[in-house]
């Protein structure tokens, strides 16, 4: 099993499209990259903490590759936005891919330096070491399970199972 972290604007669809995924074991929402522990969403929304909404994506490397995921989260993002995706606006809406481990972090270093290669738009996803990241609160969970018609930036139309 692997460990990789993506903020890909509200993680509310982030998280229901990940989860239609086969090889995806676990995702879980939360609040990456910030200046203060343990954060509330109310203090994410301030912007002020510097935190992302981000999911963990617990993910087996037998059933599905680096690249697919990454293929995935490019497919779902808008990688040319800073601080936005959707109606989404803040600096806890930004992109990003987040690892402890370096192997994601130097595969995913490449993977963009390949797709800014090919493409004249600044690509500002950011790819760092995963600094904190602490679990959002449990109604953040599985949001969209709980609440189907709630807000996503996503057309999750496209991609149930």
């Amino acid at each position: 099993m692997k460990t990789i972290y993506l903020a890909g604007g509200c993680f509310w669809g982030v998280q229901a499209f990940f989860d239609y995924q086969n090889g995806i074991l676990k995702t879980t929402v939360g609040y990456a990259q910030g200046d203060i522990d343990n954060p509330t969403y109310e203090q994410v929304c301030t912007g002020k903490t510097n935190h992302t909404e981000t999911i963990k994506i617990e993910f087996d490397e037998n059933q599905i590759s680096l690249k697919e995921i990454l293929d995935l989260y490019f497919s779902i993002i808008n990688p040319y936005l800073l601080n936005q995706q959707g109606n989404d606006k803040g600096t806890q809406y930004r992109t990003g891919i987040y690892s402890k481990d370096k192997t994601i972090l130097d595969y995913s270093k490449n993977y963009i330096s390949d797709k800014q290669n090919n493409d004249p738009q600044k690509i500002v996803v950011e790819n760092e070491l995963l600094k904190n990241f602490f679990n959002a609160e449990e109604y953040h969970q599985k949001y969209l399970d709980k609440n189907p018609n709630g807000y996503c930036h996503i057309d999750l139309s496209k991609y149930k199972k």
